[in-house]
Parts: structure tokens; sequence; C-alpha cells
């Protein structure tokens, strides 16, 4: 018998829902904001040196919110600069919040922005179409790998696109998270339907490795509150769910072992820590900056 169990990303607009809420549920961005502060004017030290445009290549930018900080630090760093920045985004929602944002920010001056709605591999063969290969000075990739059907072929272009004194800047969910723990064991239980994949900063080495690229790792704290998860017909509980499992209304849908099974070890160690009453789950994410 068909399992009724969909992927989350067949739904697009319950998929941005539930991705709203781990944001606000999780300390995602600020940790991500924290790299930004304190270690991301190291990594563009020297991206801009002697140039009077700075190319920027956002995969993937989604509503722009960890764009336009990366973008303030590199204007710090290059005060004389003009900054190009290019977004590859699928989704039309995102890129109507992104230009929203754009729109309200102060001191963007000397930043163009320019939006491809589209997904890497379409941007990738459209710009081979066109057969005119723009080089770019920054590339960052946050939190996207899993929806791209070739990840070793993605990083490997990407970073053919690089100037000499460019850094390519992956983000993704860590080795040491509870995202690696949950989906070791339960992936090939969810839907995934070739929509997405399960990557984390544990498996990049061995394709960076492979392609003969060097880098640095770094390892970024986060948690999310996962706690509205154990109540039981909860709205928001059940939307944190989904977006755990990448399933449509698993709560409704996934068989009841698998859903018990999976439930139980939410709360376990290994995903998660019980503080105060409530649940917390490990969101820690892993940085790769990549070098030309």
């Amino acid at each position: 018998m068909a399992s009724p169990m969909r992927s989350l990303l067949a739904d697009p607009d319950r998929y941005l829902q539930s991705f709203r809420l781990f944001l606000e549920r999780s300390t995602e961005h600020q940790c991500m904001q924290e790299f930004v502060e304190r270690q991301l004017p190291g990594v563009i030290a020297s991206i801009g040196n002697g140039k009077s445009t700075i190319n920027v290549l956002s995969v993937g930018g989604g509503a722009g919110e960890m764009d336009l900080q990366i973008l303030s630090k590199i204007r710090a760093r290059y005060p004389e600069a003009t900054i190009n920045n290019e977004v590859i985004e699928p989704s039309a929602d995102q890129i109507s919040k992104y230009k929203e944002r754009v729109a309200q920010a102060s001191n963007l001056e000397n930043i163009k922005f320019t939006w491809h709605k589209e997904t890497a591999y379409e941007y990738e063969s459209r710009v081979n179409a066109e057969k005119k290969t723009k080089k770019w000075d920054f590339i960052h990739m946050i939190q996207m790998l899993y929806y791209v059907r070739d990840i070793p072929a993605t990083i490997r272009y990407f970073h053919s696109l690089l100037e000499s004194q460019a850094k390519l800047l992956i983000i993704l969910v860590s080795g040491k998270s509870g995202w690696e723990t949950l989906w070791k064991k339960y992936g090939s239980s969810f839907p995934l339907e070739d929509l997405c994949s399960y990557v984390s900063s544990a498996d990049l080495p061995r394709m960076l490795d492979s392609a003969g690229l060097k880098y640095q790792l770094y390892e970024l704290p986060s948690r999310m509150d996962i706690t509205s998860c154990f109540i039981e017909g909860d709205k928001d509980g059940e939307l944190l769910l989904d977006f755990l499992t990448e399933t449509l209304d698993f709560a409704k849908t996934a068989p009841p072992e698998l859903k018990h099974q999976l439930m139980e070890d939410l709360r376990k160690p290994g995903c998660s820590e019980n503080k105060d009453g409530k649940v917390f789950f490990n969101n820690n994410l892993g940085v790769i900056v990549i070098e030309p």
C-alpha cells in the first residue's frame, strides 16, 4: 500500500509557514549573526583588495535577513567600492519579502541588487547557455544544499566562479546536531520525493578533500524550542514536526509506530536537551569557508 506521507516541499506555502516558525522558535539567525559579527570580517578581509566593484552572489538568499548583514560587513570593509549583489532564489514569496526588506533598510548606498527567480541548477544552465561566465568576489550558500540534486557538483561549479581572492561560504546543519541523529535514523522513512536530501557539515570534508579544495570549518551552537511538538493537536507543534521531518502533516499521516518512535527520540540527548520543563532541539550549524 502506498504511503500517504508526502514531502513538505510539495506544499510551498506550508513549507514557508513552517520555516518561518522554525526561525521564530530557534536561535538559527542569532547564531549566524554572531558569526557575521565575529568571524566574517576576517573571512572577507581581502576579497575586494584593489577593486572598485565587488561582486557578491547569494545562492538561496531567501528573504534576505542574513544577506543584508553580510553586505553591511563587506561595505564596512570596503566603503569606497560599489557592491553588486545578485540573488538566486526560487521562491517568489521570499523574493518579495527580500525586496521589502531592502526598501525599508537604510545604509544600502552603493549596493545594487538583482534577483533571479530560479534554482541554483537553473542559474548554472542559464549562465552556461548564455556563455557569459561571471566571476564573483564572495559567494554564499546558506542552508540550501539540501535542495540541490548533486551536492559535490554544485559546490565545484560555484567554486569555479570564484575570483583569485574570493571566498565561498557554506552554512548547513552541523554533523554534531540533532538533525544528524534524527535524519541518520529516520531519513529513509521520510517522503523526500527527490525534492530534498540530507547533508550535514560532517559530509563536506570528504567532498571537498576529493575535489582538492582548501577550507576552514566553524561550529555554531544553536537550539530550537520544540516543546509544542509534544502537545497533542498543537498547530505550531505540528508545523515544527513537518519542518523537522520535511513531511507534510507528519502528525496526521505518519504510521503510528514511526511517529511514536520519532517522538521518543526527539526528547533524548542525541537530539535535544530538557530544561526548565521545555525541550530544546540541538540546531547547531556548521560553517565552511572555501578558498579559491
